[in-house]
């Protein structure tokens, strides 16, 4: 059974999409058979791993609003054993249309049902925002990687996310849990990373990953070539970090 791990922070800019894409192609690379869900309207996960948008015809959006069968909106990438549900600028009214749904918190999770067992990982790409998607992808999640990105206003937020995530838990998943913290956008010649790595190591302790995303030119490139940075550039240093990110997701869940 596919387990499903949603990626969430409502700051945006914290290497979430990023963290996604190079993840679920690490995974795919070590013989994971992975599922990338786009719940972002900004469809970066999509254009990020070749996805054309303008050549979408069924998305997130359709399956949430029209219960398009969900297979029609699975597309395969370069990456063999990868596969994406691509976003779509219409989710940004989707959670107006889905207000009037009846078990409107469910419906991703009802959606992915009937595909989970065919994948090892379904990696959730959420939108910088806490909106009725984002809950969504929490009632359908096992668990959350919340990337943390090494700056000054880093742990700002993540208590809101936090609060979030106990009120899901308590009244629309109880089996959801923190898969962890990941630290992004590392400059260890910085003190102010190593700061904020300290801290947020201290307050959540082995809930943080051991691998930590460093700063990488070539990790920032990739996306606009339509490619996960591991078909980009293999030998660089955001390649080996979401490699190794992805070993310890693979030994911990083994």
């Amino acid at each position: 059974m596919g387990k499903i791990i949603a990626l969430a922070n409502q700051k945006g800019g914290v290497g979430k999409t990023t963290t996604t894409i190079n993840l679920a192609a690490s995974l795919a690379t070590l013989e994971k058979n992975v599922l990338v869900v786009d719940a972002d309207p900004q469809a970066n996960a999509s254009s990020g791993l070749g996805v054309n948008i303008q050549e979408v015809e069924c998305s997130l959006y359709e399956c949430i609003v029209n219960k398009s069968d969900v297979r029609d909106a699975i597309y395969t990438t370069d990456i063999e054993r990868l596969d994406i549900i691509p976003s779509h600028i219409d989710l940004v009214g989707a959670e107006i249309e889905m207000l009037n749904m009846e078990n409107r918190e469910n419906i991703i999770k009802e959606t992915l049902e009937p595909i989970r067992k065919e994948y090892d990982f379904i990696l959730i790409d959420c939108s910088p925002s806490l909106g009725l998607i984002t809950v969504n992808a929490l009632t359908a999640a096992d668990s959350i990687i919340i990337p943390v990105q090494c700056e000054y206003f880093a742990l700002e937020g993540i208590t809101k996310l936090l609060s979030t995530i106990k009120i899901v838990k308590k009244r629309l998943n109880p089996q959801l849990e923190i898969e962890g913290f990941l630290l992004t956008m590392y400059d260890q010649r910085l003190r102010l990373a190593n700061q904020i790595y300290d801290e947020v190591k201290r307050h959540f302790q082995e809930l943080v990953f051991k691998t930590v995303i460093q700063r990488n030119v070539k990790l920032s490139e990739s996306p606009s070539h339509g490619l996960p940075v591991i078909l980009y550039d293999a030998d660089s240093t955001g390649a080996k970090n979401h490699l190794a990110l992805a070993k310890e997701i693979i030994n911990k869940n083994s």
